[in-house]
């Protein structure tokens, strides 16, 4: 069996160095046959940058991968590199690299002749061809399974074979369209850590998608979450998580508890405690809260709750409770407290700032 852990190697020149390009998509749009795939998209990537987009199955985020790359022709908007306006200019003209969820390795072609395929078909020299096709193989850490083909080499290092193939063209820009998701767990976490490497050394565009929230949060500089055709809200991990923007971002980035309050000014009132307000929220009334699971603790005294299931995830331990009224919240504690099924606990809360909505919004 092939060894999936392949030992990372640092850049040993800047021959594949190339300054990112900035990326403007404005008021993009995408019909296919009466439906609207996207409905306005407006994204600016920084030169350099590393931006992931976020979102469930069918919320448009490869579309607008592929309508960025030009594998799909734009209904309405502008998609703009460095300036210029190329939404109507070939796929083969856009000079972007791309890594797919397949790895499309050509089966009959050694590692390296696989990297040289694109430097190849833009007429480069054999031995220019070479000299950076090894360069590319290096920076992914397989400049020493050249000679091997693609039935010999485990998923992960097919993947990091399909990386250095995309960069290996110098590209403006790099897009990557789920491209660790077929790969277990570990693989997953050693090649996304290395894709951050290699783009931050190279200082490249690029533009990720998945739909692992762990992912993007681990990896990109921003993070833009997607719904039904648009950008529902663009900020780093950290502002996500801790300053949705609306309903929808508060439920699907991380986990939180929906419950509901009144608000009533600066303050929203919930499960008998005071919280106050994150950002501007809705009129006040009853509105729906989103409570962090970490922001609950396991107290000895307070709100009363019946234990249901609790989790071991490693670092941490993940207990759900269900309260008299048949609400259920999930609490995140420390794995040394293991509360039993059908214990009765309680809760107190830290106080940290909640996000609310109209109950017709959540």
């Amino acid at each position: 069996m092939t060894n999936t852990t392949t030992k990372a190697t640092a850049v040993a020149t800047p021959m594949i160095q190339r300054e990112g390009a900035t990326v403007d998509l404005r008021n993009v749009v995408k019909d296919y046959a009466g439906h609207r795939a996207l409905t306005g998209v407006n994204l600016s990537i920084a030169p350099g940058e590393f931006v992931a987009l976020l979102g469930p199955s069918g919320c448009g985020k490869t579309t607008v991968l592929r309508a960025l790359s030009g594998l799909e022709t734009i209904s309405e908007g502008r998609i703009l590199i460095d300036g210029q306006d190329v939404a109507h200019v070939p796929v083969n003209k856009r000079d972007i690299g791309m890594v797919f969820q397949a790895y499309s390795l050509f089966p009959h072609m050694t590692v390296l002749q696989n990297v040289e395929f694109g430097l190849q078909m833009r007429k480069v020299d054999a031995a220019s061809r070479k000299a950076r096709s090894v360069e590319a193989l290096e920076m992914v850490g397989l400049g020493h399974l050249g000679k091997r083909y693609a039935h010999q080499l485990s998923g992960g290092q097919q993947q990091r074979v399909a990386l250095a193939r995309a960069l290996v063209t110098r590209p403006r820009v790099l897009l990557l369209d789920e491209p660790l998701s077929a790969l277990d767990a570990k693989v997953r976490v050693q090649l996304r850590d290395e894709i951050r490497r290699i783009q931050t050394d190279l200082g490249i565009t690029t533009l990720f998608v998945t739909h692992d929230q762990e992912e993007a949060l681990a990896v990109a500089d921003r993070v833009a979450v997607m719904r039904e055709g648009n950008v529902e809200q663009i900020g780093t991990p950290e502002d996500l998580y801790t300053k949705p923007a609306t309903s929808f971002v508060a439920t699907f980035v991380g986990l939180s508890n929906s419950v509901d309050g009144v608000l009533a000014g600066p303050t929203v009132t919930a499960l008998g405690a005071t919280f106050p307000l994150l950002g501007t929220g809705p009129a006040d009334g009853p509105v729906t809260v989103y409570i962090r699971p970490e922001d609950i603790s396991l107290a000895t005294t307070g709100l009363a709750a019946t234990v249901v299931a609790s989790s071991f995830l490693g670092s941490l331990r993940r207990t759900q409770v269900r309260l008299d009224d048949g609400t259920l919240l999930f609490v995140q504690h420390d794995v040394r407290t293991r509360p039993e099924t059908g214990e009765i606990v309680h809760l107190t809360f830290n106080g940290q700032p909640v996000a609310a909505s109209t109950r017709a919004e959540a």
